[in-house]
């Protein structure tokens, strides 16, 4: 077995006394809590035959306790120009000439999302897969496949059975 580190969010207070005992109880011992406003984080180091096992262990066991619900999991793969610039080596100035299309072949990957264009992110697995550099393919699927699924459980609440049906077979596909 191997050891996974990721980090889960969550709705709910996990830092009361109550829930920090749960939660270890739930078998919580291999992470670390903290809470901000009404979200706390569980920082995992755990054992496993995969992350993808980790992971859903980590969201069973914390799910576990009442009143408490893992929102995603979270992950390194948005990144802004200062995180691209340091994870390629590269200066800001350079990232944003490639981002702009003032160097290289104009064919920068585009960002995944900005805040209302103030702000700018990457999926680093594009740029990493750009720039021909190494990085962790699975561990990157995995993340996303879990927060798809979390984001569909969240959002079934709210959406009729057959469009859940079609979204369901949409990503079947």
């Amino acid at each position: 077995m191997d050891t996974y580190t990721f980090t889960v969010v969550i709705d709910g207070d996990a830092g009361t006394d109550d829930n920090m005992d749960a939660l270890f109880e739930a078998g919580c011992d291999d992470a670390t809590f903290s809470h901000s406003s009404a979200i706390s984080y569980g920082d995992f180091d755990r054992e496993a035959e995969s992350l993808f096992d980790a992971v859903l262990s980590g969201i069973e066991a914390v799910e576990s306790v009442g009143g408490l619900r893992v929102r995603r999991v979270d992950s390194d793969d948005f990144v802004t120009v200062p995180e691209i610039a340091e994870r390629l080596g590269r200066t800001r100035q350079s990232v944003y000439q490639l981002v702009n299309g003032e160097r290289g072949g104009g064919d920068f990957p585009a960002p995944v999302s900005s805040t209302r264009g103030k702000g700018k992110v990457w999926d680093w697995s594009e740029v990493a897969a750009w720039a021909d550099v190494d990085y962790d393919r699975e561990r990157a699927s995995t993340i996303a496949a879990v927060n798809g699924a979390l984001a569909l459980r969240s959002a079934k609440s709210s959406l009729d059975a057959k469009p859940l049906a079609r979204l369901l077979h949409f990503a079947a596909a």
